[in-house]
């Protein structure tokens, strides 16, 4: 996900004509640090260079033919901070690797305001995320599909070779594997042609073999052939880095853009895209301006487009873009005063995330060494891990974020609970849980996904619980996967120009909190119950024993949730029209004709894992599609 940024947008800016500027080309060069010096038209320009934009550009450019433009907000790094895999997240590095992004306050939160991440680099969030590969579950696809039909080519068959496509898969190296308890990787579900490598990281802490058995022995929890399987279970899974060469993260900037040097695929940083220009209901270029010769913005300029706008700038700015372009919810462009030029109700309208909430146990007697907390305290351990690193790039410092994990359904979890909760969310009805006003098609999308997310609670093979072994006391989240509850991405009809207004409206569906309360209860069980780890002398800080009863589970949900995984979906669904769709199958922005939109905001529910695999396979699959259509 890569953002556009949106700039103070005058009258004058927003009326500006396309066919009126001035181009004066200078250089063909691919990174241009004058907006002189771009043609005056491509084929394709892509509005965002993040983990979706770069892939998309590099593949509609492969025929070396295609002239490609990819405009990015953000700028080019090769800061240490993105590169190094060293146990990090890079989302906290540089500010200005970010938007400055708030919520609305949460009702169901106390009115918690909360960060929106969002980046603004080149390769956007594949450049700042913790570097976890993994792809959810067969169900997750399938459901996609299911909306436009049996036939629909968007479920695990159609999207699994998009998935190999889109990786260079490393084998685990023999170093790692003795403690790698439950290993288990099959070649032929990934494949070894991308330049973005999933590889494994040369050490592995001891200690998460105790949490991995503790885990994978339960009843009805498999350990799957492999991570890419499309199974729930508990696994091991590659990490986003070059483990045979750089040891340094993989993302889409280095696998698609570094040492290509096509003279037909161009990019612009420090680009702030204000509109796409329409003529009738035909996408004909964008308009944007350009910050990096001075850091003053110039004149808006605008580059026509010969074939098509692609939008890969992100779940919170793909919409907005759409909606100050006039394409949108009828009342809210007239509103904020914007002629609404095709009217799209659904625009905006089906955002959502994984929560995240907290929960602290800590661990009085641990005593297995080297830990992740060595690496913060132990300066005998940090020297012999420097000295690990800086000879040949091995030990702790060549691990990142994590990579052995238990995804599960709620069968599993709570097998007394989980039908009498599926059967409350089939009784549902969508408008009640919905904005006032809401459109009659988004609230029969809406309907339509908790159908299948009622299948998706019976089914054990649907993951709805998350959580991370870190190799010592258990990771202070746990993360839910399938929430209910549905969000809104919308321009301030007050100031158009200025960011979204983004509310997450999380828990607005209250079934999120019965499903919470036994994710809660089981976490409890497995991590401070567990006859396993009881010779750590697990104690619970938060919430603390004396939390049980619902009232008070709920009561602690709501002052300790993070509405935001950093994996938002759906603000541009793809889904039929009739049940607010934004994007038909072939990513297609309904009613025009020339633009389509490309990343995680066309997740129509959001998968049951991190999201930056399934964007890079969307990616792919999207260049397919797009090339076989001018076939």
């Amino acid at each position: 996900m890569a953002p556009i940024g949106f700039l103070a947008i005058t009258g004058a800016v927003m009326s500006f004509s396309i066919a009126n500027a001035l181009h004066t080309p200078k250089i063909r060069a691919r990174v241009h640090d004058d907006p002189k010096s771009l043609r005056e038209s491509y084929d394709y320009v892509i509005v965002g260079g993040g983990t979706a934009g770069l892939t998309v550009g590099d593949r509609l450019s492969e025929d070396g033919k295609s002239t490609v433009l990819v405009i990015e907000n953000g700028e080019f790094s090769n800061s240490h901070h993105i590169n190094w895999v060293r146990d990090r997240i890079t989302w906290y590095a540089e500010p200005w690797w970010l938007y400055n992004l708030t919520s609305v306050p949460n009702k169901e939160l106390h009115g918690q305001r909360s960060t929106v991440w969002a980046a603004s680099v080149v390769g956007g969030s594949s450049a700042l995320n913790g570097m976890q590969c993994v792809r959810g579950t067969r169900d997750d696809y399938n459901r996609w599909g299911s909306f436009f039909g049996p036939n629909s080519t968007w479920s695990w068959d159609g999207i699994l070779p998009y998935f190999k496509r889109g990786l260079h898969f490393q084998s685990p190296p023999k170093t790692a594997v003795e403690h790698m308890p439950g290993l288990k990787y099959d070649e032929s579900y990934w494949d070894t042609e991308s330049r973005v490598y999933g590889g494994w990281p040369s050490y592995q802490w001891p200690g998460i073999k105790y949490h991995f058995e503790v885990f994978s022995g339960l009843p009805g929890v498999d350990i799957p052939e492999d991570s890419g399987a499309g199974k729930a279970g508990v696994f091991w899974y590659p990490t986003f880095m070059d483990a045979e060469g750089t040891v340094n993260r993989s993302y889409s900037r280095t696998g698609h853009w570094d040492g290509l040097n096509r003279d037909n695929y161009e990019l612009i940083p420090h680009a702030k895209v204000a509109k796409i220009e329409l003529d009738g209901n035909k996408a004909t270029g964008v308009v944007f301006r350009s910050s990096i010769l001075d850091g003053d913005e110039t004149e808006p300029t605008g580059v026509k487009v010969n074939k098509e706008v692609i939008l890969s700038a992100g779940t919170v700015h793909s919409p907005q873009l759409l909606q100050l372009s006039g394409i949108g919810p009828r009342q809210l462009l007239e509103s904020a005063g914007i002629e609404t030029k095709i009217e799209l109700p659904g625009v905006g309208q089906s955002f959502h995330d994984h929560t995240t909430l907290f929960y602290e146990i800590k661990f009085k007697n641990y005593s297995i060494h080297p830990n992740r907390r060595d690496d913060m305290g132990d300066p005998k351990f940090i020297a012999w891990a420097d000295e690990l690193w800086n000879t040949n790039r091995t030990g702790p410092w060549s691990r990142g974020y994590f990579n052995t994990a238990a995804w599960l359904g709620l069968p599993v979890i709570a097998p007394d609970a989980y039908e009498s909760i599926a059967a409350k969310v089939e009784a549902q009805n969508a408008a009640d849980y919905l904005p006032g006003g809401t459109d009659p098609t988004v609230i029969a999308g809406y309907q339509a996904r908790l159908a299948r997310l009622a299948k998706a609670i019976r089914s054990k093979d649907d993951i709805f619980y998350n959580i991370n072994f870190s190799g010592d006391e258990p990771v202070n989240y746990f993360t839910y996967e399938h929430p209910l509850s549905l969000g809104t991405i919308n321009i301030n009809v007050s100031s158009p120009e200025s960011e979204p207004v983004i509310d997450f409206r999380t828990y607005s569906n209250p079934v999120d909190f019965d499903i919470l309360v036994e994710l809660a209860r089981f976490h409890r069980r497995m991590n401070v119950e567990s006859p396993l780890l009881a010779q750590f002398e697990p104690v619970e800080t938060s919430p603390g024993a004396n939390v049980t009863s619902r009232e008070d589970w709920v009561a602690y949900i709501r002052k300790n949730t993070d509405p935001t995984a950093k994996h938002p979906v759906g603000s541009c669904a793809m889904m039929p029209l009739e049940l607010g769709g934004v994007v038909d199958e072939q990513l297609r922005v309904y009613g025009v004709e020339g633009l389509r939109v490309v990343d995680a905001s066309v997740m129509n529910i959001i998968i049951g894992a991190n999201t930056a695999g399934a964007v890079f396979a969307i990616a792919e699959k999207a260049a397919d599609i797009i090339r076989d259509g001018e076939a």
